[in-house]
């Protein structure tokens, strides 16, 4: 079964749109099979975001991502990497339509509420930052 990690950004976080997101993921038929709450760390974040790491917006990214704990979550269903990324909408908000969760919850290219894996490869390689194998419930 294929899965992808889903990160409820800072921003969503502290505008408490957690439940509204987790729920959008819910009623397309999508399990959430792990979630928790953490912190983000420095470390963490260049490891994520290797690709980013020698631009000069990284320090503001890391700033963001590390203003308040995320909801970090892993998810499996059916296309579930394809279809979260429909249901999440462009990453920059000012550009996703409404109904989608940038559209909805977003309102730039970093405040978008959340992350969501780009691919397979990319899904494997988060998860495996996040989480435990024993703190997925597959």
């Amino acid at each position: 079964m294929e899965q992808t990690v889903i990160i409820v950004k800072p921003d969503a976080v502290s505008a408490h749109h957690i439940g509204a997101i987790v729920s959008r993921f819910e009623e397309a038929g999508f399990k959430m099979v792990a979630g928790k709450y953490i912190y983000l760390t420095q470390e963490l974040l260049t490891t994520w975001y290797a690709h980013h790491a020698s631009k000069p917006f990284f320090p503001e990214l890391v700033a963001f991502m590390t203003e308040t704990p995320v909801f970090a979550s892993v998810w499996e269903g059916e296309g579930v990497i394809a279809r979260v990324r429909q249901l999440c909408g462009p990453t920059d908000s000012t550009k996703a339509l409404k109904g989608t969760i940038r559209g909805d919850f977003g309102t730039d290219i970093q405040r978008n509420a959340v992350h969501a894996s780009e691919n397979s490869d990319a899904a494997k390689k988060e998860i495996g930052l996040l989480f435990k194998k024993t703190e997925i419930i597959s």
